[in-house]
């Protein structure tokens, strides 16, 4: 939004150097309507210097602009513009921007609009193309089919704009849907925290453009991403038809680092893919409604997906339920009761596993000496009853240790401890502990397996289990956050100034993440790349 058109040359300046192609001058507050000599000479200014070729866009308040003035006085704005002359040091925009319920609004005022822009039956020479748009920013459009027979029927426009919020990730398939059925170029934008992907995939279904802001604070729209994200993270450039796609799905998963390490190691080894972050609600049936959209939709060339909290017992449960396609389940993930990956194969079939139990059990091995029977008979507690207390209950209670679960849920505990007897045949080994009393248990090992102590998360600050308790009862014993973010969790720094070892989420998320990688791509996973990317990110945020 432009304010002052000296600073938004400078930051059209900054968009250029990180990549950009274009850049939109938002002058919704610099034009004031009819009479407006200082706000005209500014449009004119930003044309004129722009680093970039241009869209100029004066958005009405009725779509989530700004401007609250006369249609007639921004509509000859545009007209002015679209007729500058080169001779008089004047530069017309590429594009100017007109929401199509004003365009449609009168036979007279469409009549004006094309008298400022390039279309077929213009007679004057005009370089200025109309984008022409609908934005619903409370969620799709209920006329979507016939809103978009009404803008292709119009032949005037050189670009269509369709942007609504998101309902969930589906409503990507939607846009998508739009981009593949395109009388000319288009732009299909589902807006907010589920339509990332709408973004980041625009080109691989032919869209004319994507929207990205040079800064957090400077988003025209909700769930823009960042030049430098859309460029770097998510390597956009590379993106084209023949891009698979991967992602994670959870809630929330804003706080995942897993998009960075994974498209990190995919420009490594040079493969064609890319990873998203996939938000889905809580609940088994939003679960079930998104994952099978998605892998119904085969063009979307969804290839793979890791799934963390709190889907991960929901993906066993699809997998055993589910008879419209194939699913091959890991014997250990069955085991486990849960699981944290999916691979598609190229018959559409899906195999599921459960990548953390060896994340776990690797790092857990090389704190007591690495060999395979370093585990054996060593005391571990795991706290909590979840996803990945499951993984670790199999991990540590199939390498031989003497495993004990205890959580809040008490019920939860004795249900996974029934759960992991079963599986294991181990039954003497694995047994609950009260909560109440974690503290005092003798340990060789303890896993957290809670979200606590996680940044983001609601007790970011707080402990699983006093550490300096646990040191006074098992001073030789280690501590194994599955907590990544941050690196060094409050529970982990208690522990290290209590004498007690410590090993961090980052070993065991590296670890389960190279297995998801080697699945997805066959190659070998960048370990060492996987570590610093996830570490530089982390820095970012944590401790």
């Amino acid at each position: 939004m432009v304010d002052d058109p000296g600073a938004a040359l400078g930051d059209a300046a900054l968009a250029r150097d990180l990549g950009a192609d274009l850049v939109e001058f938002r002058v919704d507050r610099l034009f004031q309507g009819e009479g407006d000599a200082d706000g005209l000479a500014a449009a004119l200014r930003l044309c004129r210097e722009s680093p970039l070729p241009c869209i100029v866009t004066c958005r009405a308040a009725a779509e989530g602009g700004e401007y609250d003035g006369e249609d007639a006085a921004r509509i000859a704005l545009y007209e002015r513009l679209g007729a500058a002359d080169p001779a008089r040091d004047e530069h017309p925009p590429r594009y100017v921007d007109l929401e199509f319920a004003t365009y449609s609004r009168s036979a007279n005022l469409r009549q004006k609009v094309h008298l400022g822009v390039d279309h077929p039956g213009q007679q004057r020479d005009v370089a200025t193309g109309l984008i022409l748009s609908t934005h619903d920013f409370t969620g799709r459009p209920a006329n979507l089919s016939r809103l978009v027979a009404s803008m292709q029927g119009e032949p005037a426009p050189s670009v269509l704009k369709f942007a609504w919020k998101a309902r969930s990730l589906r409503d990507n398939l939607e846009a998508f849907e739009l981009l593949r059925e395109r009388d000319r170029p288009t732009i299909a934008l589902a807006m907010g925290e589920f339509g990332l992907m709408s973004r980041v995939l625009a080109p691989k279904f032919g869209g004319f453009l994507t929207f990205a802001s040079l800064r957090d604070s400077s988003t025209t729209a909700p769930g823009q991403p960042t030049v430098r994200e859309l460029l770097g993270r998510y390597r956009f450039r590379a993106i084209g038809p023949a891009t698979r796609v991967f992602g994670v799905i959870g809630w929330p998963v804003a706080h995942s680092i897993s998009p960075h390490v994974h498209n990190a190691g995919f420009e490594a080894i040079g493969f064609d893919g890319v990873y998203l972050p996939m938000p889905v609600a809580e609940g088994w049936e939003s679960f079930k409604a998104t994952l099978l959209s998605l892998l119904d939709a085969r063009w979307l060339d969804l290839r793979g997906v890791s799934v963390t909290i709190p889907h991960k017992k929901n993906l066993l449960r699809l997998a055993r339920e589910d008879r419209t396609r194939r699913w091959v389940i890991d014997p250990l993930a069955d085991r486990a009761g849960a699981a944290n990956t999916v691979v598609v194969n190229d018959d559409g079939s899906c195999a599921v596993l459960n990548t953390d139990i060896g994340g776990i059990l690797v790092p857990a091995l090389g704190a007591f000496g690495g060999g395979p029977g370093a585990l054996r008979e060593k005391r571990a507690l795991i706290l909590g009853a979840g996803g990945a207390a499951r993984a670790a209950g199999v991990a540590l209670a199939g390498a031989g240790a003497r495993v004990s679960i205890t959580a809040r849920d008490a019920a939860r505990a004795g249900e996974l401890v029934e759960q992991l007897k079963e599986s294991q045949r181990s039954g003497e080994k694995i047994g609950p502990v009260p909560w109440e009393g974690r503290c005092a248990e003798r340990a060789d090992l303890v896993v957290n397996c809670t979200p606590i102590g996680m940044s983001g998360g609601a007790q970011p600050q707080e402990q699983p289990a006093d550490a300096a308790l646990i040191a006074r009862a098992s001073p030789s014993g280690v501590l194994f956050d599955t907590v990544y973010n941050p690196s060094l969790t409050p529970w982990l720094r208690a522990g290290a100034a209590a004498g007690l070892r410590t090993v961090g989420g980052l070993e065991m998320f590296v670890t389960q993440a190279a297995a998801q990688f080697e699945a997805w791509t066959s190659a070998p996973a960048p370990v060492t790349l996987f570590r610093r990317a996830a570490g530089e990110t982390l820095g970012l945020t944590g401790p």
